[in-house]
């Protein structure tokens, strides 16, 4: 029986991990065969182990300035231009490095001048912090530049505040009880997750996004949204104390499951045409990352019954690595759609070996 469920565990993971880097059912192949100004047998080498290799590294204000001056006509790169290299972020925990020195600024005015004024201050710096943070390093990460930053606040603010109206009509719909069983957490699990889902579908159809890496970045902001808004709620339902711990749990929920939602719902839906309700159903390359995401909401909320605190603990460190797994697969697929687009050749590192699979 054990070996059964590791053979079925361990062809889910290779189905989620080879289906996403062989498959391009939804890109142009006569694109690809068109585009790009390097020679056809030019490699181009993926290396996401430099992800973060700028992070430590100093950077101009000019640099940073650059970072913003995108998604208009004259500053959105053509295909050809869009940048191949593995991606770098960097800017965005230069963000979170000043939301978290202001909250910090603001939990010693509260204890140490006893201020009150300031708790409000408190929830809305706790519940942005990381959402945001994430949604900037996302932001970053589309190395297309074709969604500029009025756009990406309108999707944070705007789908993140419409993600929770949408939730609250499913939730006027479904059964929710409030005890905290495997049945209650994964009917939250699928409300949440489908409610951002509707609503990132909506915007990825009104923007015509058609990227992986535009699905992700418009999933992240309305995750992000999500998440500072509901963060600011619960405060108001199990006080002042939730901020605390929900602040910097948001590395691994709400923004994440939404991104890897939005890369999926580009890799379901036929290229340059809308996301359907058909699509929903029938696209076995988005529908397996919803679920999962759902499965990760669902795993998170459920409380296991005689648990204590370090299971729970468990629980969220478990979600948290998977999901930042299933972004990494999308990041690896959304630089692989760059390189098939550009028609260039891909070389895959697995250490002592290389793999090259020409497209052609």
């Amino acid at each position: 029986m054990k070996k059964s469920v590791k053979r079925i565990g361990s062809h889910f993971f290779s189905l989620v991990w080879t289906g996403v880097r062989r498959n391009y059912d939804n890109l142009d192949d006569n694109i690809a065969k068109h585009l790009g100004e390097s020679e056809p047998n030019s490699p181009v080498e993926i290396h996401l182990s430099r992800m973060l290799s700028e992070v430590f590294k100093r950077h101009t204000r000019d640099e940073a300035d650059r970072l913003f001056i995108v998604g208009t006509k004259s500053t959105t790169p053509s295909l050809l231009k869009v940048s191949s290299r593995p991606v770098t972020p960097w800017f965005f925990t230069r963000v979170f490095l000043v939301l978290a020195i202001s909250f910090v600024m603001l939990v010693a005015l509260l204890f140490v001048f006893k201020s009150n004024k300031v708790i409000p201050g408190i929830i809305f710096i706790g519940s942005l912090a990381v959402p945001f943070s994430l949604m900037m390093m996302f932001f970053e990460i589309n190395v297309y530049q074709n969604i500029s930053v009025r756009q990406t606040m309108v999707i944070f603010l705007v789908g993140g505040i419409l993600s929770l109206i949408v939730t609250m009509t499913f939730y006027l719909i479904l059964p929710i009880r409030t005890e905290v069983s495997i049945e209650s957490a994964l009917i939250v699990g699928v409300v949440e997750e489908l409610a951002k889902c509707v609503v990132i579908i909506l915007f990825i159809n009104t923007y015509k996004a058609n990227y992986i890496f535009n699905g992700v970045l418009i999933g992240a902001a309305i995750g992000a949204g999500f998440s500072v808004f509901e963060s600011s709620g619960y405060v108001s339902e199990y006080g002042l104390v939730t901020i605390f711990t929900r602040s910097f749990q948001a590395i691994g929920t709400h923004a994440i499951w939404a991104a890897v939602i939005g890369g999926a719902v580009i890799l379901g839906k036929v290229r340059k045409k809308p996301f359907t309700v058909r699509d929903f159903f029938t696209k076995p390359k988005f529908f397996i990352f919803f679920l999962v995401t759902v499965c990760l909401h669902t795993f998170w909320d459920w409380d296991i019954p005689n648990t204590g605190i370090g299971v729970s603990l468990l629980q969220e460190f478990i979600d948290i690595v998977i999901g930042w797994f299933l972004i990494f697969v999308m990041i690896d697929a959304g630089l692989r759609e760059v390189k098939t687009l550009q028609g260039q050749q891909i070389i895959i590192h697995r250490s002592k070996q290389k793999k090259i699979v020409n497209k052609r």
